[in-house]
């Protein structure tokens, strides 16, 4: 039969049967099948060898006649030319599938084991977080123009060290994902992208500043988590990672799975850190910040631009710092407030100087008395600077 407008809306179902083809005279395979039930479709059946494929064109009642036919035109031509479109459009179905997102999840999950808690926590936050924007890319499509845009955008939010953190992240998947036999064209696109230079910062925040950042804390996990670091002096992956059954009392322990020199760290609480805390009930989650409970807080990048935008909006803006700053501002505050070099490294949990290399060995204390006493001190200090007022504490008097 020739399908014009009128014949096709003639067609029927013939009688006894429950599923019929009925095929076009001009345009080979060309057919429109009819099911009991209703329903009528557009399809193309052609036989490559001793297969015989079928592909669906689209429903008859809204895929007109002209581009049903013009479609299957166009597959006929590709068939002559020994192609295969049903296996290439199941190819493609596939290739799109495989995602960037979806060997990224892969790949966590299969080395999470070989891992340390931080070192998993940290990579995850780079592929699931930071590399966000190509999950839904196929990873075969993922270009280095593409990698690059993304570590471009990453420094400029978050600096160089976490562009180069990311790249590296990247290409440890990609690499990844060739062993287990997943072709990627262009290779590992990721390890020739450009590295930063990472310059060492020496920012130190002014007391204004820190009284500016903090007055910018909403009471939601990002401010807590800031408001903790400027009382602590701790690295912000530890305590946006933090969990619950690491409190204990008026202190905080972490286990060496979770920081850098994989040592124990206790970090006593002062007045305000313990007031910070307690904004935040303790429920059946397993961490203290993030929306959802997998590693802890995510989206630090957002989080911090959007608290730049709020201290600026209450005054003067502050250029060029980072959370990372704040470390190295408690530590140069407590020195000038009469803390000790050694205590101060205990409090930031440093394996250098004083318990660094053999000395390191053999001085195993680890301050608790001194380090509550120093972040006190601090504490006091900086509440007196938000609230105006004369802080109570003395400071220190060096030996």
């Amino acid at each position: 039969m020739k399908f014009t407008l009128g014949s096709v809306r003639g067609i029927g179902l013939p009688k006894g049967k429950k599923d019929h083809i009925e095929f076009d005279d001009d345009v080979p395979g060309f057919g429109l099948r009819l099911r009991e039930g209703g329903s009528r479709t557009w399809i193309f059946q052609y036989r490559i060898g001793s297969k015989q494929r079928r592909m669906v064109l689209g429903n008859a009642k809204s895929v007109p006649l002209a581009i049903a036919r013009a479609n299957a035109g166009k597959l006929e031509a590709r068939v002559r030319l020994g192609e295969d479109p049903a296996l290439a459009k199941e190819h493609a179905r596939v290739e799109a599938s495989n995602t960037f997102g979806a060997f990224a999840a892969q790949y966590l999950e299969a080395r999470k084991s070989e891992w340390r808690e931080r070192s998993a926590d940290q990579v995850r936050r780079h592929l699931l977080s930071h590399a966000k924007p190509l999950h839904s890319m196929p990873i075969a499509s993922v270009s280095q123009a593409g990698v690059a845009g993304l570590l471009s955008d990453i420094a400029k939010q978050s600096g160089a060290v976490t562009a180069n953190r990311v790249r590296a992240s990247i290409s440890a998947m990609l690499s990844w994902a060739m062993r287990e036999g997943v072709p990627l064209p262009a290779g590992n696109i990721a390890a020739h992208v450009n590295k930063r230079v990472e310059k060492s910062r020496d920012r130190v925040l002014t007391d204004g500043e820190l009284k500016q950042i903090w007055n910018a804390c909403l009471p939601d996990h990002y401010g807590g988590i800031i408001k903790l670091l400027t009382l602590t002096g701790q690295r912000f992956s530890e305590i946006a990672a933090l969990r619950w059954d690491e409190l204990n009392d008026d202190q905080i322990v972490l286990p060496g799975a979770r920081t850098k020199n994989n040592r124990t760290h206790i970090i006593p609480l002062s007045e305000p850190a313990r007031s910070t805390l307690a904004a935040f009930s303790r429920t059946d989650r397993k961490h203290l910040f993030g929306r959802d409970d997998t590693f802890g807080f995510r989206g630090r990048g957002a989080a911090k631009a959007k608290l730049d935008e709020r201290i600026a909006a209450a005054g003067k803006p502050i250029v060029n710092w980072t959370p990372h700053d704040l470390r190295r501002t408690v530590a140069t505050r407590m020195a000038e407030l009469g803390v000790q070099p050694h205590i101060i490294e205990a409090v930031l949990n440093h394996v250098s100087g004083h318990k660094g290399g053999v000395a390191g060995i053999y001085n195993r204390a680890t301050y608790d008395k001194e380090k509550r006493e120093a972040l006190n001190l601090w504490a006091e200090h900086f509440m007196a600077t938000v609230e105006g007022r004369a802080a109570t504490v003395v400071p220190l008097k060096r030996a």
